[in-house]
């Protein structure tokens, strides 16, 4: 099977709380740095990059943006210039509901949102809407998908992505001390039982007690770690994915001996349970 590379940047960095032209300022020196220096094609940034992540209702409402909206505007100037796609986590404001969403961004202007749509009782969370969508975005550059934070301890999350044929699964995170095991484990596993490429890209800082750890990692489809961001430390990685190994669900390690596809060898007439409410 050919290669098709992509190489992609993990944005580690520290939101300022509530101050969004100021994260806005932060996120456009990464996406520069990692164009013009790593010469990476998709920037990834955290949850809530624009806003900071553990708020209360009132602040929620107070940062809360339309999309498309005044930061998004902004951040397609920093992508057309720049000729690069990102994916940014901010507060999302439609009609009277708010929403904890991601907004994948091309040199041509917004190209899709995702909302959260699995939410924990914590920061921001315990104030903003469920999102009701999980789905792939066919690009010129890749097929992804878009996850959020807790997103990724559900497996069915990666599964349905991963029957709608996604090549990258992108995270974007908020995860404190005490949940390492999102990078140590959790992340992999996604990966490797579904055979995608993943990148999960955390923060760091503290905010009201949360201190989040970072260690933003980038995964191929065997469940090797690419790169992993150190801990605790503003910083950017990157590295090079091959998003058609995604396709190859059927890998052979000893030809007629040791053979196993993770989407054939399933046994859905087995799993009904899962699907009872």
């Amino acid at each position: 099977m050919n290669e098709r590379k992509l190489r992609i940047a993990a944005a580690q960095i520290n939101p300022a709380l509530m101050d969004v032209e100021k994260n806005l300022y932060k996120i456009e020196r990464y996406i520069e740095e990692a164009v013009l220096k790593e010469n990476a094609k998709l920037v990834v940034f955290p949850e809530c990059a624009l806003t900071g992540y553990v708020l209360n209702f009132n602040e929620v409402k107070e940062v809360a943006e339309t999309i498309p909206g005044q930061s998004t505007k902004k951040l397609e100037d920093f992508c057309k210039r720049l000729n690069v796609w990102i994916a940014v986590g901010l507060v999302e404001k439609s009609s009277k509901k708010y929403y904890n969403t991601a907004v994948l961004i091309s040199p041509n202007g917004i190209e899709a949102k995702y909302r959260k749509t699995h939410l924990p009782h914590q920061g921001l969370d315990k104030f903003v809407n469920k999102g009701d969508l999980i789905q792939t975005i066919d690009t010129p550059i890749g097929k992804f998908g878009l996850a959020i934070c807790y997103d990724i301890f559900f497996p069915e999350t990666a599964r349905v992505l991963t029957l709608m044929n996604v090549e990258l699964l992108i995270v974007l995170a908020n995860w404190a001390e005490g949940v390492e095991f999102y990078t140590n484990y959790l992340a992999q596993t996604r990966a490797v039982e579904n055979h995608i490429n993943l990148i999960a890209v955390n923060r760091v800082g503290e905010e009201r007690g949360f201190k989040f750890y970072g260690e933003s990692i980038i995964i191929d489809c065997f469940g090797k770690p690419l790169i992993k961001a150190n801990k605790n430390k503003e910083m950017i990685v990157t590295a090079e994915v091959n998003l058609n190994e995604a396709h190859n669900k059927h890998i052979v390690r000893i030809p007629g001996i040791w053979e196993v596809n993770c989407i054939k060898d399933r046994r859905p007439e087995l799993y009904k349970v899962i699907c009872a409410i």
